[in-house]
């Protein structure tokens, strides 16, 4: 597929079907996620591939809200920075979640951003503490979010091109 219809065809899931996610979809998932741009090559990314239902279970109270699709999720993601590594852990690991959210989808799963980042658990502590303490990753390590990946259980139109705002796009000045 090219990669201007992969990103025209690509949503975020929130619902998915009971089916498994192949080892080798997570390998070519967390490939894409390493073959990102980083800083001075730096790469200061961890990564955390949670596949056991009781642990995406407490997981769905990371975040006040909506982020219960960790439940029906076959796979999570999750995706730390070490800030003693880099200054720009926080942008290179965006980098990170955007190539593994295209590659799920490339390969027909559905995928979603849950951001950790400055955001509340249901329990009302920070979401990077309430997850360290279920995964048991270093203080140096901030949560930057969690890619939730599944089988998708339901389905969205494609972007369409000329509706894209392109009125935010400035040339030469703003």
């Amino acid at each position: 597929m090219e990669l201007l219809e992969l990103m025209r065809t690509r949503h975020s899931i929130r619902s998915y079907t009971d089916a498994p996610v192949s080892e080798e979809d997570i390998t070519k998932i967390l490939q894409a996620g390493m073959l990102s741009a980083s800083g001075k090559g730096i790469r200061p990314w961890e990564f955390i591939v949670v596949t056991d239902k009781d642990v995406l279970q407490k997981m769905s109270d990371c975040r006040a809200g909506s982020v219960k699709m960790l439940k029906e999720a076959a796979c999570a993601i999750v995706v730390v920075g070490n800030e003693d590594a880099s200054d720009v852990w926080i942008e290179d690991c965006s980098a990170v979640m955007s190539n593994m959210h295209l590659m799920a989808h490339a390969l027909g799963l559905g995928s979603c951003w849950v951001q950790g980042r400055l955001r509340k658990a249901e329990d009302g502590r920070d979401t990077e503490a309430f997850v360290r303490d279920i995964l048991g990753y270093p203080e140096n390590c901030k949560l930057q979010a969690i890619l939730t990946v599944g089988v998708p259980n339901e389905e969205k139109a494609p972007y369409e091109l000329d509706k894209l705002p392109m009125k935010k796009v400035h040339y030469g000045k703003f």
